[in-house]
């Protein structure tokens, strides 16, 4: 059966998330939907990661079989076709090995989340940042998000939900800079826990603050949920890339 890859854009605002649910539209439901209505059978999607209700991609990777080959085009067109007017757009298709699958082939996954630091609340940003009216210490989260990089036991920075038996991690790279009132984090990894990334950021806020006197270092090691900070907005979270 041929093998396809797809790389997929969208706006998570009013989705639950990537995972097919009963509660509400998911992105992999609206994914499969396009494809029946395309080629009138029932064929199930994968995506390389589980993004949360709220949370956006630019780069989210999804694979799927179907029962004879077509062109990549007609796929890309057919399904945003089909995906509109929900803000999903597949920006890729490809025909790919037989052994490749979106999830389980995945080597590396790139986050970016967003923060706008200003009084004033937010406008275009609205449901794509998190606005953060209270003074940040740049440097201070640019030099405390250091300590993530490499094997950790991260067990502080998952959430209750998370159903992982093992929380070690290896953080490969971590980048916070800045612009004018906007901070970016990119953090990427092979894979990561349950709300990893959103309570990573929301800890560097409350340590930017002066709410949490720790370090991460200190939070790492003791390996409690409640000595880290808050889970960041699913609003400011981007899927960024994939790679295989």
């Amino acid at each position: 059966m041929p093998n396809y890859k797809i790389i997929v854009e969208y706006d998570g605002t009013d989705f639950v998330g990537w995972q097919q649910q009963k509660n509400g539209n998911s992105i992999q439901a609206a994914l499969q939907e396009a494809l029946f209505k395309l080629l009138g059978y029932e064929i199930s999607v994968f995506g390389a990661g589980r993004t949360d209700s709220g949370v956006h991609a630019y780069g989210q990777v999804a694979s799927f079989n179907l029962n004879k080959e077509i062109e990549s085009d007609v796929i890309r067109d057919g399904m945003n076709q089909h995906l509109r007017p929900r803000l999903i757009a597949v920006k890729v298709a490809e025909l790919v090995d037989d052994t490749f699958h979106a999830r389980f082939s995945a080597t590396k996954r790139f986050y970016e989340y967003k923060i706008i630091n200003r009084r004033p609340p937010l406008t275009i940003d609205a449901n794509h940042a998190w606005c953060v009216h209270k003074k940040l210490n740049v440097e201070k989260m640019k030099s405390d998000s250091l300590f993530f990089l490499g094997k950790h036991d991260l067990n502080a920075f998952r959430s209750s939900h998370c159903q992982s038996k093992n929380s070690i991690k290896t953080i490969d790279n971590i980048n916070v800079y800045n612009e004018k009132e906007e901070i970016i984090i990119e953090v990427s990894a092979k894979s990561f826990l349950h709300s990893q990334v959103r309570i990573m950021v929301g800890t560097l806020v409350d340590i930017a603050k002066g709410n949490i006197n720790r370090s991460i270092k200190e939070i790492i090691n003791s390996k409690k949920r409640e000595d880290a900070g808050q889970t960041a907005p699913a609003s400011g979270l981007y899927l960024k890339k994939v790679d295989y």
